[in-house]
């Protein structure tokens, strides 16, 4: 699908930008960028994403420049270079925190982990990161015509503001303009885009150009009167549109875990597919593929809440702190839910994380996720692990070994597992063995991610586990579907020529 025949954007070189920035967190940044991107990229544009730092354990592998192999950005910025239509980067995201503790993250910086650091150590080290990022900033652009940015967080969030990197630090020092996107879904959509108007200083209010607003449900006239109110108290900023509501934005992937806050216990019928939610979750997109097949249901299930007795299989997902998650799971008394799951012949699933977790020990002689030593696992699997300090980070071409069906994954994880089930492989990759299955077959683990993704394996999978499937869900098909759906969606409720002209050749909007 193309957009309106009367939409036509010239190439430009250099390249042009535009920086989205958000009243808050979770305002919809990455939806509307994604969007725009295809938009853009359907009208003839040569268009990049760019996220200068992002924090989120859903990473995704993208290629280091000029091909000296692969690292890792976040899952958002490779979905939006898929709208593009081109592969992952990682100068599309140069920063990237991966959060291990409730104060500290890893520090990945353009595809390669630089370090551990507490909430203060990277305040103290982010000025330093600055160079790197306008480094990638440069050479996205020096191959495109657009570049759409994305902050992270609030803009407003000013007792940040000396350290930044990620919003009006970058856009000052790269000089491009901004537009801010506000979510009225939430509610208290005019006091965020005045107050951030407000709070900001002088030379950010005179670089951001407008604003949106996003996730509008009913009728959008209703709002006008607020247009005239935010005008008044903000000089006259412009609105640049009021999005409506996409109702197939869950069919894309998420960026990071807040989008975990909605989803929960899922009432219906079907294969029950249980998820304990743990603290340091990681690569949850995993599981997007199982709520699209109509036969399932996918249950989030948080601490506090026991893991329900009526369910078919419990899925250990990916977790940035296999440890520290281990034993946030014993904590909630998942254990003992599983292990009884288990004698009732329910089937259990692990990935990445989750399948050193059904072994029995994983060791980390070298404190790599904490203190060293060694943790007891759940002895579901054969199995052993040591956390080493290499990281597996690579795309992979596997076949999965009962059903005989194809896929393309990805690994994306520290540390080596050994042990009698790896006789009994999940999959092979150019006949190598890869993952373990229990000898009763009820329990199975991979370190490969996007296992659900591929068609043929989610669905002789699902089959095995006794779902009757009353159609063939095409899960890259849908996302691509949904992409189209997206741009379709803002090019009716935005003006693309005028976000165009808005958009600035990078360090030229202080000189104009």
């Amino acid at each position: 699908m193309t957009g309106p025949a009367s939409l036509r954007f010239p190439s430009s070189r250099p390249a042009r930008a535009l920086m989205f920035q958000g009243t808050g967190s979770d305002v919809g940044k990455s939806l509307l960028v994604a969007g725009l991107c295809r938009a853009f990229a359907r009208q003839g544009l040569t268009v990049r994403p760019f996220k200068p730092q992002n924090m989120s354990n859903n990473a995704a592998v993208a290629a280091l420049r000029d091909g000296a192999g692969t690292g890792e950005i976040g899952r958002a910025q490779a979905l939006q270079a898929r709208a593009c239509g081109v592969a992952p980067s990682v100068d599309m995201n140069p920063v990237l925190l991966k959060p291990t503790t409730d104060i500290g993250s890893q520090v990945v910086v353009q595809g390669r982990v630089l370090t551990n650091a507490s909430a203060r150590d990277y305040m103290r080290l982010k000025p330093s990161l600055l160079p790197q990022v306008l480094d990638s900033f440069s050479h996205l652009c020096a191959g495109a015509d657009l570049v759409l940015i994305e902050g992270a967080g609030s803009a407003a969030e000013v007792n940040l503001r000396a350290a930044d990197i990620a919003n009006m630090g970058f856009a000052e020092a790269a000089d491009v303009p901004v537009l801010l996107i506000g979510d009225i879904d939430r509610g208290g959509v005019l006091a965020s885009v005045v107050g951030t108007h407000a709070l900001i200083s002088g030379s950010e209010r005179a670089r951001t150009k407008g604003y949106l607003i996003n996730k509008f449900r009913g009728d959008p006239r209703l709002f006008d009167p607020a247009l005239e109110i935010i005008a008044a108290h903000t000089g006259g900023l412009p609105c640049l549109g009021v999005v409506p509501w996409f109702m197939q934005a869950g069919a894309l992937p998420a960026e990071d875990a807040v989008a975990l806050d909605r989803q929960g216990t899922v009432q219906g019928d079907g294969l029950h597919i249980v998820v304990p939610r743990l603290p340091r979750i990681s690569n949850f997109d995993d599981l997007d593929p199982l709520r699209a097949e109509p036969g399932v249901r996918v249950s989030l299930i948080t601490a506090g809440h026991p893991l329900p007795a009526d369910a078919d299989v419990v899925l250990l997902p990916g977790s940035k702190a296999t440890c520290a998650d281990l034993a946030a799971l014993r904590q909630a008394g998942w254990d003992i839910d599983l292990l009884a799951h288990v004698r009732r012949g329910g089937r259990v699933i692990g990935l990445c994380a989750g399948f050193q977790m059904l072994g029995r020990w994983v060791h980390d002689p070298e404190g790599r996720e904490g203190t060293p030593g060694s943790t007891p696992g759940l002895g579901l699997l054969d199995v052993e692990t040591t956390i080493t300090a290499d990281k597996a980070l690579v795309e992979i071409a596997a076949r999965d070994h009962r059903s005989g069906c194809d896929l393309r994954g990805y690994e994306m994880h520290m540390g080596r597992t050994q042990g009698p089930d790896l006789d009994r492989p999940w999959f092979l990759l150019d006949g190598r063995p890869e993952g373990a299955v229990s000898a009763d077959g009820l329990v199975r683990g991979s370190y490969l991610h996007g296992v659900f993704a591929a068609d043929g394996v989610r669905q002789a999978l699902l089959r095995d586990l006794g779902v009757r499937l009353s159609g063939q869900v095409a899960y890259e098909r849908q996302v691509e579907e949904t992409l189209e759906a997206l741009a379709d969606h803002l090019e009716s409720h935005l003006d693309l020529q005028a976000l165009w002209r808005l958009a600035a050749v990078p360090g030229c909007l202080s000189a104009g």
